[in-house]
């Protein structure tokens, strides 16, 4: 185990598990995460290898007896049929027999209809009469000649969800960990390897657990296919709901005239519409209406009485085309159908997470570590459905006061669920504060910019906040740093800012060109985290042109992607070069303590590599350790001093041919990271 295993161990016994463990049990069993981890919890709770073992045996026994599948549905009724009664597994839903006064049940994959269900029951779980609930149920099976009654009775019903959890326990744990820790502990609760995210790309992860700490709090996620977006929404929670954005009426989701039962929004503390994104779909007029009234008054009326709920909504879907395409063309909310592709309606979304960062999941991403028994945490989630933390950043930070009510509602609304997410007990230092408030300003700032595209009577907005000492912070979010081009259009024509710190520099050579200026600056460059389009050409490119020595120090040349890194920079050089030019390129850096071998056999294979190339590569290892500085200098007079040295790019998959990131540098998202050029005179 990890260190940070060992931690989560000690402080949250009992609460945790294995989070590889759910694959281990699964087998052929199509039941959510939380059922199965529902179960683990019961009997892997542990880090006592023998112990998991046994557990793991006991679930998977558990499992095969109890688990009802549907091809094995006439079976498991003969086996209630000839002992009497019999434990299942299988997901439960209630209606009212109005003939008879009484309520009775529907075993989905058990086939079972008109099953008894006492009254105390369906009161003490009435989400039973909206949907289906996983359940582990006692049946029994009682013979009547009178042909009108059922001879299936529930006798023990219990919907598959945790007791009551301490949740002053809770804040007393986390009081345990740093803020990179309990990161990285809620990464692993969600089934995710850490070490594969950057920093930004974990809490765009973390922003999809928002809807289950916040009430009635509106978030919509869109882009490319396989990254995951409804996984939280259908496998992480008993109190959340994914439904497909077609499948969804208003008797479903608010309320049925026709009897007066409340829907969906009335029971589930998230309701999620899956594949929601489609131009050639269709949503009823009624329904999109009803549905723009709640997200703004958290209310809805069918008749005469107003009613009101809690339920957050959260949309996912598909695009068709990637980002410079639809900022050219048209907006980034160009894939919602056209009753759901309205100004009212977008107005709503208190955040826009850009599906376009996440990476498609590949299986390296997930986690062998411990994480929360994904049930405890749904409960400590809605326990802070109760808390209000919109306010709390307000000791280090003001918002401009350019920002209108409801840009400023849904700022404090992700701040708040940010906050509830990772300081549940408070402790948040200024610069914590400062990195969510500047993500909830970008996830509200991306809906107003495109909404500016739909309908031009929004005005401009300048999304910026004041730090306490009075100096002013602009907000800009990554794809308008990547396209600046396209981004700032108001109905086919380009915006203008009328304060120049409104935007942040960006300067030609990387953002409007895929080739550099002809001419190198002097200057410093901050690159955010996640942003795609930078490659070592338009870095490097011009700085490398002409030289004939190029001197590259950087400690960190030691593993495989390392020394790839640098074989892509010998490429630029190699391009940069005329033809019968020679170029020297030497690389100090630091010998690998653990892997010297492997280390020495990658660069000597950069040396051969370059052979009959026109560049001499050649390598040294400093053994004082002095070597701490990252940069390269070359005989042209440049020295180009980098934090991270060639390590910009967050993982990819290395041995995947037909991946473009794989391919080509410009489709990598890249880490935070810093450049300085300085000219220091020819050598």
């Amino acid at each position: 185990m990890s260190s940070l295993d060992d931690k989560i161990n000690a402080h949250f016994a009992g609460y945790v598990v294995r989070k590889d463990l759910v694959k281990a049990v699964k087998g052929n069993a199509i039941v959510p995460t939380y059922v199965l981890e529902y179960l683990l919890g019961q009997y892997c709770a542990t880090d006592d290898e023998a112990s998991i073992q046994t557990g793991i045996e006991t679930v998977k026994e558990i499992l095969r007896k109890h688990y009802v599948h549907r091809n094995e549905a006439g079976l498991i009724q003969s086996t209630i049929r000839e002992k009497g009664r019999y434990k299942v597994i299988d997901q439960v839903s209630v209606s009212l027999n109005e003939k008879t006064d009484s309520y009775e049940a529907v075993f989905d994959n058990l086939g079972i209809k008109k099953v008894a269900i006492d009254s105390g029951t369906v009161k003490a779980n009435p989400r039973l009469l909206v949907t289906q609930v996983w359940c582990i149920t006692d049946v029994q099976y009682e013979f009547d000649e009178d042909a009108r009654k059922s001879p299936w009775v529930i006798e023990n019903l219990k919907p598959i969800q945790i007791a009551r959890v301490d949740y002053d326990a809770y804040l007393g744990a986390r009081s345990e960990f740093t803020t990179d820790e309990w990161i990285d502990l809620l990464m692993q609760s969600i089934g995710w390897d850490p070490a594969a995210f950057g920093r930004r790309s974990k809490l765009l992860q973390l922003m999809r657990l928002i809807p289950f700490v916040e009430r009635n709090y509106n978030i919509i996620e869109l882009g490319p296919k396989g990254t995951g977006k409804s996984h939280i929404y259908s496998e992480f929670s008993p109190h959340g709901q994914l439904i497909s954005g077609g499948e969804v009426s208003v008797p479903k989701l608010f309320v049925n005239n026709a009897n007066g039962r409340i829907g969906l929004v009335g029971y589930w503390d998230v309701v999620a519409f899956d594949e929601f994104a489609g131009r050639d779909k269709s949503a009823n007029k009624a329904l999109v209406d009803i549905m723009k009234n709640y997200m703004a008054n958290k209310s809805f009326s069918r008749g005469i009485t107003p009613m009101g709920a809690e339920a957050s909504f959260a949309f996912v879907g598909n695009t068709d085309h990637n980002v410079p395409y639809m900022l050219k063309n048209s907006d980034l909310f160009e894939a919602l159908p056209p009753q759901f592709h309205d100004s009212a309606f977008i107005d709503r979304l208190h955040a826009y997470v850009p599906g376009w960062e996440i990476d498609v999941i590949r299986a390296e991403m997930f986690t062998k570590g411990f994480g929360f028994i994904v049930d405890y945490l749904a409960e400590i989630l809605r326990h802070l459905r109760q808390e209000d933390f919109s306010n709390r950043f307000q000791t280090h930070f003001q918002l401009s006061e350019k920002i209108s009510t409801r840009d400023r509602d849904a700022i404090y609304k992700t701040m708040s669920g940010m906050l509830k997410l990772l300081f549940p007990s408070g402790g948040e230092t200024a610069p914590e504060v400062e990195e969510l408030l500047r993500l909830a300003l970008e996830s509200r700032k991306r809906v107003k910019d495109q909404l500016a595209r739909i309908d031009s009577t929004y005005p401009e907005v300048d999304f910026h906040f004041i730090g306490s000492d009075g100096r002013k912070h602009a907000v800009t979010t990554i794809e308008e740093q990547e396209y600046p081009q396209f981004y700032h259009k108001r109905g086919g024509a380009s915006v203008v800012h009328a304060d120049p710190e409104e935007t942040v520099a960006a300067p030609e050579r990387f953002a409007q060109a895929p080739l550099p200026q002809p001419v190198p600056t002097e200057g410093h460059e901050v690159f955010g985290e996640n942003r795609k389009g930078i490659s070592y050409e338009t870095l490097f490119g011009p700085y490398l042109q002409g030289a004939r020595l190029v001197t590259i120090t950087d400690p960190y040349i030691r593993l495989f992607y390392q020394a790839r890194n640098l074989m892509e920079l010998i490429e630029v050089i190699v391009r940069r070069k005329a033809p019968e030019d020679q170029v020297k390129v030497h690389l100090e850096t630091v010998a690998d303590d653990f892997g010297a071998d492997k280390q020495r056999e990658h660069l000597d294979a950069i040396v051969a590599g370059c052979q009959g190339s026109g560049v001499d590569f050649t390598w040294s290892l400093d053994s004082s350790g002095s070597a701490h500085a990252r940069h390269i200098v070359t005989d042209t007079g440049w020295k180009i001093s980098l934090d991270r040295g060639l390590d910009i790019f967050q993982q990819f998959a290395l041995n995947d041919a037909f991946t473009l990131a794989n391919r080509l540098q410009e489709h990598r998202a890249i880490k935070r990271f810093e450049v300085t050029y300085l000219r220091i005179g020819r050598s």
